[in-house]
């Protein structure tokens, strides 16, 4: 089974990079564990497992901006997955921003060089 294939860590995750299939910028790198690479491979959508919550997280499911999966790679070592994907809404960080590499280093400063496309509050109501 293809499963068998993905070397998970001590605690069971593997890292997940999320690259958007238009334009191939990286949007965001998660954890997956067993449960949410099968359900994302299941039904087309990004799945990762959320560390702080203790639980799956199916990207969108507060903010609309859902993940379709158009492909899930492995890389060489098997320890390391890549989803690339259509980011519904045209964000993938919380922060309301396109990426969540958002900051570059700039003589030895972090300098935030993409705006925020929608209010956080906004995408989150709770």
């Amino acid at each position: 089974m293809w499963i068998e294939s993905v070397s998970f860590n001590e605690d069971g995750l593997v890292p997940v990079i999320v690259q958007d299939a238009a334009n191939a910028r990286v949007l965001m790198m998660a954890w997956a564990n067993r449960e949410a690479l099968e359900e994302t491979v299941r039904t087309g959508r990004g799945v990762y497992f959320s560390r702080s919550r203790g639980r799956l997280w199916r990207k969108g499911e507060e903010s609309g901006n859902v993940q379709l999966v158009k492909e899930v790679r492995l890389d060489c070592d098997g320890d390391t997955v890549l989803y690339v994907v259509e980011q519904i809404g045209g964000m993938a960080c919380h922060t309301g921003r396109e990426s969540c590499f958002y900051r570059r280093l700039d003589e030895e400063q972090w300098v935030v060089v993409d705006p925020v496309l929608t209010d956080p509050n906004e995408l989150y109501k709770h």
